[in-house]
């Protein structure tokens, strides 16, 4: 008589940490612990929670998620420090999960994950992952977008302010557009090198800053492409056409916009100065290389996603709403 015997085992639980950054954004994260205990599936995953201490602390958190194998790292914050993990974990089999807490969340609302703790912490016990390309400006990555000129300059300004939010950001374009000077840029691609005199100058992976504010509506994340946007000088009057573009979706139609794709690009300029990524503001010099990694990142992304690849006019309700409470 012949026996075969089965073994039973135990699946084994994935593994999740959670890296939460206690100073960004406006809302409060007192509530994640017991949240998480309530969304994720305990037998499914292993949860941990660390929080930072100082600026940089995600990004070796993370690191050290990659190393160990962790399955997911989650981002608890704002852009940044969904940056300072992501681009820990760039190459790696390690899932970048978002729970959006920022003042702009450009990547999160790109990806179409929900604004509730309690939803994104749903979106994350589902599990699904999917490749994303990301750029890289002189060696460093970002995820959304990249850019010099005035976006980079206000980023500096809306460091610096001591408030985030919308209506903070509006105030400081508003603020500081009238004094602000364009710059030349001189942007070699695979085929062409042409010089502008521009106000800004983007290079865009997913379609927008933050606060569904369009710089680049049509841009994927799995394309291979970069959007580079250049924005030409404007008078006062038709600043506000382009305000509204930017929110409605519809910035590539105006007279003031130029836009092409491409892999990589070399972008001169005549002196030094701000750079931001994903909204970060650092100095940088007079030589800026911009290229895109395809599919260098893989993330924990919606079931029901589909990229946010313009829908004109949905935006201009938040528009109205925002401007509605700003005091200038």
């Amino acid at each position: 008589m012949h026996f075969s015997y089965f073994c039973i085992m135990e699946e084994q639980k994935k593994n999740i940490t959670f890296i939460v950054n206690p100073i960004s954004g406006t809302k409060s994260k007192d509530a994640l612990d017991t949240l998480v205990g309530e969304k994720i599936d305990a037998t499914k995953y292993a949860c941990e929670i660390i929080k930072t201490d100082y600026a940089g602390h995600a990004c070796e958190i993370a690191g050290r998620c990659r190393a160990a194998g962790i399955d997911i790292c989650v981002a608890v914050g704002g852009d940044g420090t969904v940056n300072e993990v992501a681009r820990a974990l760039v190459g790696s089999a390690t899932a970048l999960g978002i729970i959006p807490c920022g003042s702009g969340n450009g990547l999160a609302r790109h990806l179409r994950l929900p604004m509730d703790f309690g939803h994104a912490l749903e979106v994350i016990n589902k599990g699904e992952t999917a490749l994303f390309d990301y750029g890289v400006i002189n060696g460093q990555p970002f995820f959304c977008t990249c850019g010099m000129g005035f976006d980079a300059f206000v980023s500096l300004k809306f460091a610096q302010a001591g408030k985030r939010g919308l209506a903070t950001y509006i105030k400081t374009v508003l603020k500081e557009g009238l004094a602000y000077k364009p710059d030349v840029y001189t942007i070699v691609d695979d085929d062409h090198q042409h010089t502008y005199t521009a106000f800004l100058v983007a290079c865009a992976n997913a379609s927008q800053y933050g606060n569904n504010a369009y710089i680049a509506p049509q841009a994927s994340m799995q394309d291979g492409l970069l959007d580079i946007i250049i924005m030409e000088p404007f008078n006062l009057l038709e600043a506000a056409t382009l305000g509204i573009d930017l929110f409605a979706k519809t910035l590539k139609n105006n007279s003031h916009i130029l836009t092409f794709q491409s892999r990589h690009i070399h972008i001169h300029r005549s002196q030094s100065g701000a750079v931001h990524f994903d909204g970060d503001p650092t100095t940088m010099g007079t030589d800026l290389d911009v290229s895109i990694s395809p599919l260098g990142l893989k993330a924990v992304i919606n079931p029901d996603y589909v990229e946010d690849r313009a829908v004109p006019g949905r935006a201009m309700d938040m528009l109205s709403k925002t401007i509605d409470h700003i005091i200038i």
